[in-house]
């Protein structure tokens, strides 16, 4: 008999890789143009039910027509293990109107309301804040949702809009962290 027992490695699931391919991960994106493992429709992904402990997704939710949340938050649920963890970070509408307030300065935001635009699909359709984007989770039927921190995770070492900031990369007090990053847990 073999005393040593072996752990099985969590599944982990990356929706909307885009530039930030997380080895480890299965990394799906539905451009051809960035390096992913499956290349689909986040709506549509071709996973059994309960099969991944995480599923990331970073600033892709936006992407999705507003009456479509629920359905899509639901889908990804269905396809966490029990007790498995949904983290998301979109651009915070709170955040946006603050940096406005403060600077008048619309030309730094247009990215963060309205996508990249260089393609049809890359376009945000629908703006979150704390209180909409726990509310949609709670509708698709998630439990207990919370604010993470990006610099606290096991993909903190890539590059992605989880730690948007304006001034862009300052770290200083004049800093305004622009992404609204909430877990939810099935």
């Amino acid at each position: 008999m073999n005393d040593f027992i072996g752990t099985i490695p969590e599944k982990r699931l990356h929706i909307g890789s885009g530039r930030a391919y997380l080895p480890g991960w299965t990394n799906v994106d539905l451009f051809s143009s960035t390096k992913a493992d499956l290349y689909c429709d986040a709506m549509r992904l071709p996973f059994e039910k309960e099969t991944f402990d995480e599923i990331y997704c970073c600033h892709c939710l936006e992407h999705f027509h507003r009456h479509a949340i629920v359905a899509v938050l639901h889908h990804w649920r269905e396809l966490l293990k029990k007790g498995g963890i949904l983290k998301l970070s979109v651009p915070d509408f709170g955040k946006i109107v603050e940096w406005y307030n403060r600077t008048g300065d619309l030309g730094s935001l247009i990215g963060l309301l309205y996508g990249g635009q260089n393609h049809p699909l890359n376009v945000h359709t629908i703006a979150f804040d704390g209180r909409t984007l726990t509310g949609a989770l709670l509708m698709a039927g998630f439990t207990k949702t919370e604010h993470w921190d990006w610099r606290k995770t096991n993909h903190s070492l890539f590059d992605d809009y989880a730690s948007a900031r304006l001034p862009h990369m300052s770290d200083g007090p004049e800093t305004l962290w622009m992404s609204l990053n909430l877990q939810a847990i099935k």
